[in-house]
């Protein structure tokens, strides 16, 4: 009988990151049979197996799942029905961690047998460090990305192996020799439809106030997926901004590579733009009952990646109520009239990537499930 596998991604970053690892794992383990749910990536490598739920399960922040608790709580039935049927040897859970946890939790009392392994570490160093002695009585191995967190997690007492970031294997692949343009502007708002709602419009609103000053500079944008990129097509037309700035479905690496600078999403876009030395600014806007819930929590100085692993504040942040046209334009603005900025910048974003890591996560996170797929 082959040996199963269950995984869980809830994002498109989640989704590219697990299947790097499922395909490391499938050169291990050839016959392995792989089930659960994830995006587009996973879905195909998996022969179908996968579900894609990405587009509608990527929602940000508390209050907007709250919104939608029934549509969660039905998905958890179907999948954790699923998983039980199943019994697989191995479950791993990328990221995503409102869901994951509790779904560990759910299979380590259904299926005590079955080896529990998280991919991609909650950033519980951030908001809620409470929940350690849960995360180590309801996992096996937390494999994850950054030096720091593996001292955190051990000292709770979980068994953790330090990978090393998978962004450095995928961007890595990506990067090409394309010059930068001087007079383009990247205007990155995220990989979900409520981030877009919040922040697309504001940074069309600076482009517009940014083209007033500058006329010759030009914007581009890039979707996720087909339906997010009319939706921002959608939007800049709305704005009158259609022939300003150009929109187009993927390709998101190449544009951080090719603008001049740009305003960026907080999430995982930071760290890939700082890793191919795109100078930005970040933004971050959620709900308010949200943002007021994780100001309760949230016990760190900084919210953007590359300022948290730098340890210090390598690029502006602009969160909620300062997420505004006027503070993004005056950004970029100092990016396009102040080269020195601009280079320092560029540079400071590099060195801190550095620190992600040597190739070779997905293979390390790989050996790792390997591993407990043989005990």
């Amino acid at each position: 009988m082959a040996q199963a596998l269950y995984v869980i991604a809830g994002e498109l970053s989640g989704d590219a990151h697990g299947a790097g690892m499922l395909r490391a794992l499938a050169a291990l383990h050839p016959d392995l049979e792989i089930h659960g749910a994830g995006g587009p990536e996973m879905h195909e490598l998996s022969g179908g197996k996968v579900r894609d739920w990405v587009e509608d399960a990527a929602v940000m922040g508390f209050w907007e799942v709250l919104k939608r608790y029934h549509w969660f709580k039905a998905r958890f039935d179907e999948m954790l029905a699923e998983a039980v049927a199943l019994r697989p040897q191995a479950l791993v859970l990328v990221d995503y961690p409102g869901f994951n946890l509790r779904f560990a939790a759910a299979i380590r009392k259904a299926l005590p047998e079955t080896h529990i392994i998280y991919y991609i570490s909650p950033q519980v160093w951030a908001w809620n460090k409470g929940r350690l002695p849960k995360m180590t009585r309801i996992l096996d191995e937390m494999l994850c990305l950054f030096p720091f967190e593996q001292a955190i997690f051990e000292g709770a007492g979980l068994k953790t192996t330090f990978v090393g970031h998978p962004l450095v294997d995928e961007l890595e692949a990506r990067r090409t020799e394309i010059s930068r343009d001087e007079k383009l502007v990247a205007l990155l708002p995220g990989s979900r439809e409520r981030e877009i709602a919040r922040l697309f419009p504001m940074m069309l609103e600076s482009a517009n106030r940014l083209h007033q000053k500058h006329p010759q500079v030009r914007f581009a944008a890039c979707g996720a997926s087909p339906k997010l990129t009319t939706r921002m097509r959608e939007m800049s037309a709305a704005a009158g901004m259609a022939d300003l700035v150009r929109i187009e479905e993927g390709g998101a690496h190449t544009l951080m590579q090719q603008a001049a600078c740009g305003v960026v999403a907080s999430g995982t876009a930071t760290l890939e733009a700082a890793y191919f030395g795109l100078p930005y600014c970040l933004v971050y806007k959620v709900a308010w009952p949200t943002y007021l819930a994780a100001r309760l929590l949230v016990t760190i100085e900084h919210i953007g990646l590359i300022n948290i692993l730098a340890g210090t504040r390598v690029v502006e942040e602009f969160i909620q109520g300062e997420a505004e046209a006027p503070q993004v334009e005056r950004s970029l603005s100092r990016f396009l009239e102040d080269a020195a900025h601009r280079e320092a910048t560029r540079r400071q974003v590099l060195a801190t990537a550095a620190k992600l890591g040597a190739t070779g996560a997905h293979e390390r996170a790989a050996n790792a499930v390997a591993r407990w797929l043989q005990s």
